[in-house]
């Protein structure tokens, strides 16, 4: 292996799913209090930009929120694998990520949060999952596997550097780059700027005016999973919606990106990312050439909403 594509591999972690699937559901519960804890506090925003999380150096920050006139800010550590709350008075405390049942791990944290003084009103119970337990009963995740959880992490900080390059391209009107906990997915979505028909809804678990507020807008999104449902394995995504005729045979690059019907979204697996001599260009290419796609078929002000890149 040369040396870029090696200093390229270290960067990029494997990231099987099988070896950490437990873990994964265990810690997809633990994100969804928190997240719904930003719904809670955080003021309304267009698709629900409200509620993301945003990837930092050590893991996932919900970013300070109101309560009153304090700030309440909740990190996710994936370094020293704790969940650390802080408030604009200087309290804090701090809750291990390890193995324990959701139930338990629920309980504390909202312990924690009453110690703070701060008492959100979320609803109990997760959403965009099939199988909807509600936290305090969910004896089931109980995983937890620091090695897989820093490894996942890992990969989306190269995922949210090449996104963010990617995002410099565009002038028009696009979402940051965030996470959203209730489909455990780290996205960035461009918009053409003209209304799209009322999206259908159909999440598990999930009111359709959550989707319907969403996609109220004409969009081309990416993103970054790790896995699960339609598509077993961490892959990237690339969506358009509403999809414009066409769009499902469009020739977008690298060879490895195929458009899956059932997810109805071009996927590039993460491995042949990962493997690629030069991932951030395979990403890259991945990206633009699925935008193009999108936004050529659709139509879009191309000229009015791009920015020259020399990248």
């Amino acid at each position: 292996m040369s040396a870029p594509a090696a200093l390229a591999s270290a960067a990029w972690p494997a990231l099987p799913l099988a070896p950490w699937r437990d873990t994964y559901a265990t810690l997809h519960m633990w994100m969804q209090m928190v997240g719904k804890t930003r719904l809670a506090l955080a003021p309304m925003e267009n698709h629900w930009w409200q509620v993301a999380l945003y990837v930092t150096e050590r893991g996932l920050t919900t970013t300070p929120m109101p309560w009153g006139e304090r700030l309440l800010v909740a990190d996710f550590d994936f370094t020293d694998h704790a969940l650390v709350l802080r408030t604009s008075d200087g309290a804090l405390r701090t809750l291990a990520l390890a193995p324990r049942p959701v139930a338990r791990f629920y309980a504390d944290y909202m312990a924690a949060l009453q110690s703070l003084g701060v008492a959100p009103t979320i609803m109990p119970r997760p959403v965009e999952v099939e199988s909807a337990t509600p936290f305090a009963e969910d004896l089931e995740h109980a995983a937890y596997d620091a090695g897989a959880v820093n490894r996942w992490w890992r990969a989306m900080v190269q995922a949210d550097r090449v996104f963010k390059r990617f995002r410099s391209r565009f002038a028009g009107k696009q979402s940051p780059v965030h996470f959203f906990w209730g489909s455990f997915d780290l996205a960035t979505t461009r918009f053409s700027g003209r209304l799209a028909p009322r999206h259908p809804g159909g999440a598990p678990n999930c009111p359709d005016r959550v989707m319907v507020e969403a996609y109220s807008h004409e969009c081309s999104s990416a993103g970054f999973w790790p896995g699960g449902g339609a598509v077993d394995e961490a892959a990237f995504y690339a969506y358009a919606y509403p999809e414009p005729p066409g769009y499902a045979q469009q020739p977008v690059q690298p060879a490895t990106a195929n458009y899956h019907a059932k997810a109805r979204e071009f996927i590039l697996p993460y491995e042949a990312v990962r493997t690629a001599a030069d991932p951030d260009a395979t990403l890259l290419d991945f990206l633009q050439s699925a935008y193009e796609a999108a936004a050529s078929l659709g139509r879009w002000d191309r000229l009015a909403l791009e920015r020259r890149h020399d990248d």
